[in-house]
Order: C-alpha cells, then structure tokens, then sequence
C-alpha cells in the first residue's frame, strides 16, 4: 500500500465515497521538517479526531474510504499542485524550517511520492465505481494562535464552492438534529476546496465537506457520538439528491 493514502475498503453499492486529506500526523523518516516532536499532535499537523471518525462512519456507511497517510505539514494533499503552500513553510505561527530550505527537486520528489499517488487512487475509485456521492471529511480547531480573538462556536461546518446540492440538504438536516452548524464556516470552500474541485465539481458529482470541530472528537466517546449523528445525515442527504 502506498504511504500516500490508507484505503478503507467498502462496497462501492453505498452509493459512497468518504475523502479525508489530512488524517495523518505520519512524517516518513527520511523527510526533516526541523520542527519539535510535539508539533505533530496539534492541528497544523493534523485534523484531529478524522482518522477515527472517518472509520467509525466508513463502518456505519459500508462505504470505502480514502485517508491521506502523511501530515499536512509534509505536503498539503488539500491544494492544487501548483499552490506556493502545497509544502508549507509556515503554519498558524509556527515555521517549519526544513520546507523553506526545499529545493524544486526535493518539492517535485514530494510531490510524486505523496499528492499524485493520493490523488491519482482516488481518480481510479471514481473511474471504476462513479459514486452518487462523496464525503470530504475535515475537522477545525477551535481558536487558531495566530488570531485568538477569532471565534469559532460551530461544531460542524459545512463546505463548499460552485456545487451546493448536498450542501443546501444537509444543512437543514444538521440544524434540525441541534448542531450548530457553519454554512462555508469557519471558512469558505469557495476559497480553499481543492479535493473537492478536482474529484466532485470537475466530474458532477455532488459532495457534502463536513469539518468538524476538533475538541468534539478527539476522544473516543465524541468520535462514537458524531458518528452516531453524522451517519443519518449523509445517509439521508444521498436520498435527497
């Protein structure tokens, strides 16, 4: 298996497809980022609580999954490959000195190791079973350290840029259930949605990014609890599309 990615297998009947760019802390040992051991727990390293959750719902759903299997902080799988923070050389206050010293062979070696195996499995999954929809699964910190001021009182957000059709579904759906949910909140998919661009809206297919806050999921209990709520919703949402 590619260190890109962990595939989650599912039957592709579900109708499925669930996308999680950054669940994974995991820096391969020949890579420097320069940064303290401890880093890697903390968001700019990783969505907290997407690796468990993601499972928890491929479970529920019997969808397959597609986690990515390095940290962000190595190469961000959520940007296009031509976008100055695919590698990023800082990240919410912190430097991450053995990025800014990359040179173009080494961002290229990065690149084919990591962002076209991950994106070119999940390309084949859409190619051999085209899902009637796909799950991007995020979640977000509740106060960034470069802007503490900065509120973020939702529990989930929901993402998106051109395609709104699971969006505007969900939604509701989430309100209804009593979570406080962000419509393009924390912050918007029009902006930042590079997945979802490339596998969704280039191919028609509808998908529904949920983020979810991170202090909801980073214990065992909260990531069985928004499984148990999440599930219906997705489930759901597919039926109304």
């Amino acid at each position: 298996m590619s260190q890109a990615y962990i595939e989650i297998p599912g039957d592709p009947a579900s109708g499925l497809l669930l996308i999680a760019d950054h669940a994974s802390s995991h820096v391969p040992a020949d890579i420097a980022l320069g940064i303290a051991e401890t880093l890697l727990g903390e968001h700019v390293a990783i969505d907290i609580g997407v690796d468990p959750l993601g499972r928890a719902l491929c479970a529920k759903l019997g969808a397959p999954g597609i986690l990515g299997g390095v940290s962000r902080l190595v190469i961000d799988l959520n940007r296009e490959e031509d976008r100055p923070t695919l590698i990023p050389i800082r990240s919410d206050g912190h430097a991450i000195p053995g990025n800014a010293i990359l040179d173009e062979a080494g961002r290229a070696d990065r690149v084919d190791r990591f962002w076209r195996p991950y994106h070119g499995r999940i390309a084949e999954l859409i190619a051999a079973n085209r899902p009637a929809m796909l799950i991007s699964l995020h979640s977000f910190t509740p106060q960034l350290r470069e802007d503490p001021r900065q509120q973020r009182p939702w529990q989930v957000g929901v993402l998106y840029n051109q395609d709104e059709r699971a969006a505007r579904i969900a939604i509701p759906l989430l309100e209804a259930a009593g979570v406080v949910t962000g419509d393009n909140l924390p912050y918007s998919g029009k902006v930042l949605n590079a997945t979802m661009n490339a596998h969704g809206e280039a191919n028609g297919i509808p998908y529904l990014g949920l983020e979810v806050r991170q202090d909801l999921i980073e214990a065992e209990e909260g990531v069985a609890r928004w499984a148990e709520l999440l599930a219906p919703v997705i489930v759901e949402t597919l039926s109304r599309l």
